[in-house]
C-alpha cells in the first residue's frame, strides 16, 4: 500500500507480540487500508496479528439506536477475522487506557490505528502515545486521498478542495491488495467476544429506537451498494434533492460506521458509465464534499462552536443577534417536531423514527432552528444535539459541517441581508415547493 496514508504517531522501540491494530472508525474487514498496514507490519516480522476494538460506555451523545447498528456490524466482523486466523478482542472502557494496558500485557511488537478528526479520537490518540514505548502508526483508511496530504490548511469550499483532490485521485484511487488468512499464530487462544456482557456495560440512553429498515454490516453495505449501483445511480442526478423520489443510495450509515469503504464505492461507481452527470454528482458527494467535511474537522478545532464560523458570519449573526424572532422554540419543541411549520415537522419526524432525514431537508431544517432560536449558539446546540441523538451517521464530520453550513456559513459565501440570518443563506418552505412536492412529503412521513 501506499506508505503516504500512514502517519507516525510515535518511534519506539518494538516488543515481542504481535501487531496490533486498533479497530475505531473503520469497522470493516474488507478494503481497509489501515489492517492491511497492520498485517503488512505482521508478515514482515512473522508476527501474529490481533485486532483491537474498545468500546466506550458512552460517546457523544449516541443512543442504542446507533450503538446498536454499530455492535451488530462489529458481529459479523469478528466472524470475518476469524475465518482469516485473526483473532478479534472487545475491551470495555477508555481506549488510552485500556489499549496501553493491553499492549504491555501482550507484548505488543507495533500499534496501527485508524485516523479520525474528531477532537475526542485526537485526544485519544494523542493520549496514547504517550503511554506508549512502542510505534504507534495512524493511517487514514477513510479518505480516498488521506486528509493531511489533501490539504495542509482549512479549505474555503468545495471549490478549491476539488482541484487538489482531482490531482491526487490517480495517485491514490487505487484497488486494494489482498488481504490473507494470517499464517502467523498470536499464541494464546482468543475467547470469542461477549456482546451481551458489552451491551450491559453501556451507560447509553435506550429510549431511543433501533431501527429495522437498514441491516447493518459489511455483507448488508455491499449488498445496499449493488442495489444502488444498479437501480438508483442512473436516476441520482436528477432526483436526488427530491425527497419524495427515494433517490437516494442510503450509503451514508454504513460509511459512517466504516462497513463501507469510501474507496470501494468510487470504484464500483466507476464502472457504471452510462449516466455521466448522475455519476459525477455522486462521486462529487462522495468524494470532495465527504473529505471537505474531514477537512473542516482536521483543521478547524472549534467545528462544533460558533468560534469556529468565518468571520463574515460571526459579524453578520452579531448584528442580527437581538432580531426579534416570531417564533421561538425551546429544544423540547423541536425534538417533538411541534412547531408551526408542517414541513419541518415532518422532517423531524422522519429522523426521529427512522434514523435519517432527507439531505436536502437537513439544510432545510438546520437553517429554520437558527432562525427560530433565541441566539445562534443555541441553535447549533440544538442541531447537533438532535442529529447526533436520532441520526444514524450522527456525531460524523459530515454532519458538523452540514450544521456548519446551515448555521454559520462554513464552505458557502455571504448572501444578501435578511432579518436574524443576516448574510447566511436563508431557505424557505416556498423554496422548498418549487423543488418537490411538499405535501406529498408530508402525507408520505405521515404514513409511516
Amino acid at each position: 500500500m501506499n506508505r503516504q496514508r500512514v502517519a507516525i504517531m510515535r518511534e519506539g522501540e518494538e516488543g515481542k507480540g504481535p501487531v496490533a491494530y486498533w479497530m475505531s472508525r473503520d469497522q470493516r474487514v474488507s478494503d481497509n487500508w489501515a489492517l492491511i498496514h497492520a498485517q503488512e507490519q505482521a508478515l514482515e516480522r512473522k508476527a501474529g496479528l490481533v485486532v483491537l476494538f474498545c468500546l466506550v460506555p458512552e460517546y457523544l451523545g449516541a443512543t442504542m439506536r446507533q450503538y446498536s447498528f454499530m455492535l451488530r456490524g462489529l458481529r459479523e466482523t469478528e466472524e470475518r477475522l476469524a475465518s482469516l486466523g485473526i483473532p478479534f478482542i472487545l475491551l470495555l472502557g477508555n481506549p488510552p487506557e485500556q489499549i496501553s494496558g493491553f499492549i504491555e500485557e501482550q507484548d505488543i511488537s507495533i500499534l496501527v490505528g485508524d485516523f479520525n478528526p474528531l477532537r475526542i479520537k485526537r485526544e485519544w490518540d494523542k493520549a496514547l502515545a504517550e503511554r506508549l514505548r512502542i510505534p504507534f502508526h495512524l493511517v487514514d483508511a477513510h479518505n480516498i486521498v488521506p486528509c493531511w496530504l489533501a490539504s495542509a490548511k482549512q479549505e474555503y469550499g468545495a471549490y478549491t478542495l476539488r482541484p487538489k483532490i482531482r490531482k491526487l485521485l490517480p495517485r491514490f484511487l487505487t484497488d486494494f491488495p489482498a488481504l490473507y488468512r494470517h499464517p502467523f499464530p498470536w499464541g494464546r487462544v482468543a475467547r470469542r467476544v461477549d456482546w451481551e456482557g458489552g451491551i450491559a456495560s453501556l451507560a447509553v440512553d435506550r429510549s431511543v429506537g433501533e431501527i429495522t429498515w437498514l441491516s447493518p454490516g459489511e455483507g448488508a453495505a455491499r449488498r445496499a451498494l449493488r442495489e444502488f449501483l444498479e437501480n438508483g445511480l442512473a436516476s441520482y442526478g436528477a432526483l436526488r434533492n427530491d425527497p419524495t423520489r427515494r433517490a437516494q443510495s442510503n450509503l451514508s450509515p454504513y460509511l459512517h460506521f466504516g462497513q463501507l469503504s469510501p474507496q470501494r464505492v468510487a470504484l464500483e461507481a466507476g464502472r457504471f458509465d452510462e449516466n455521466i452527470s448522475s455519476l459525477e454528482s455522486f462521486l462529487d458527494e462522495l468524494v470532495v464534499r465527504r473529505e471537505l467535511s474531514d477537512n473542516f474537522c482536521f483543521y478547524n478545532l472549534f467545528y462544533d462552536s460558533f468560534q469556529g464560523f468565518p468571520s463574515w458570519a460571526r459579524k453578520t449573526l452579531e448584528q442580527h443577534r437581538a432580531d426579534r424572532r416570531e417564533y421561538c422554540y425551546p429544544r423540547e419543541r423541536f425534538e417533538g417536531g411541534e412547531t408551526h411549520d408542517p414541513l419541518w415537522n415532518a422532517a423531524q419526524r422522519e429522523m426521529t423514527a427512522t434514523g435519517k432525514m432527507h439531505g436536502y431537508l437537513r439544510m432545510y431544517w438546520a437553517k429554520k432552528i437558527l432562525e427560530w432560536s433565541a441566539s445562534p449558539e443555541e441553535a447549533l446546540d440544538t442541531a447537533i444535539y438532535l442529529n447526533d441523538r436520532y441520526e444514524l451517521d450522527g456525531r460524523d464530520p459530515n454532519g458538523y459541517a452540514g450544521i456548519a453550513w446551515s448555521i454559520g456559513g462554513v464552505h458557502d459565501r455571504p448572501w444578501p441581508e435578511r432579518p436574524i440570518m443576516g448574510k447566511i443563506r436563508s431557505m424557505t418552505e416556498g423554496g422548498c415547493r418549487k423543488k418537490f412536492d411538499v405535501d406529498a412529503y408530508i402525507r408520505m412521513v405521515g404514513e409511516r
